[in-house]
């Protein structure tokens, strides 16, 4: 099936991504939120050279949608990098504690350096950074205890960026999500597209669903999709299944069937999978 190359840069992201770019200078640590599905797909190639020596909280949300072991080897596979990771559920509050304590950590530093040079202590000033739709918005909301920026399973809904008190300790800067100017790894834009952190105008759900079943056939969990649907898909392309699956479900109907697929993947239906697993 082919369909052009997924590119999704709309004007607001690299607006934000200039303004961005000016807050981060005034940031003391950032906590970088990504999919915890695809860890390495919704890592931005410019975050480290944004961030110079600013320390960094790798925060990997969305911990409710993959098994307990592939939580177990991502862990491993970061600490053997030389990362701690975070693991969260913003939609319902797990994990946080440990995402305050280690922004806080990270400030209690930058307030020595102060006093060391006769400075009085002032509040962690931390910045919120990820892709679209990786659950930034619902992280903040539990970061304060409170609903103050709009959170929706939806890419693109943060648009300006603000600040917002969340203690006399930290202060947190909200932005956009940002997005490479060009995916340049069309494997990694796919997981994207079937994760939903990107916009749906920038693909084709029907290539995207079929990419999916034949991650699932690789990842060797394609017998979810048989205990959800009742069809087998060992033996079959993404595309084949998809069409198969349309004809028993949907009169036919193969875009309506690719919705289904990817809206039951997204909301947890097909059960915990992780999209990606460390490197060998």
């Amino acid at each position: 099936m082919s369909s052009p190359p997924i590119q999704w840069y709309p004007g607001h992201i690299a607006k934000a991504e200039r303004a961005l770019r000016e807050q981060l200078k005034l940031v003391d640590v950032v906590l970088e939120v990504r999919d915890a599905r695809i860890p390495l797909s919704t890592e931005h190639p410019q975050v480290r050279q944004w961030l110079g020596n600013k320390q960094r909280v790798l925060v990997l949300n969305r911990l409710d949608m993959i098994p307990i072991q592939a939580r177990e080897q991502w862990t491993d596979w970061f600490r053997a990098q030389g990362e701690e990771p975070y693991f969260t559920d913003a939609q319902h509050g797990k994990g946080i504690e440990a995402v305050t304590k280690a922004a806080q950590a990270a400030g209690a530093q930058m307030n020595q350096r102060r006093r060391d040079r006769g400075m009085l202590p002032r509040p962690v000033r931390a910045g919120v950074i990820g892709f679209p739709n990786v659950g930034k918005s619902a992280l903040i909301n539990r970061l304060l205890k409170r609903r103050v920026v709009e959170s929706a399973r939806r890419a693109g809904v943060t648009r300006q960026l603000r600040w917002v008190r969340i203690s006399e300790q930290i202060e947190l800067l909200d932005a956009p999500g940002v997005l490479p100017s060009r995916l340049n790894d069309q494997q990694a834009a796919l997981k994207l597209a079937i994760c939903d952190d990107i916009g749906e105008a920038a693909y084709d759900n029907q290539r995207v669903a079929a990419v999916l079943v034949d991650l699932l056939k690789e990842l060797q969990v394609a017998a979810l999709l048989q205990s959800r649907y009742d069809l087998d898909a060992t033996l079959m392309t993404g595309e084949a299944y998809l069409h198969s699956l349309a004809t028993t479900r949907h009169q036919g109907d193969v875009e309506r069937t690719a919705r289904e697929l990817l809206q039951d993947f997204r909301k947890g239906a097909l059960g915990a999978i992780a999209l990606e697993l460390p490197p060998a």
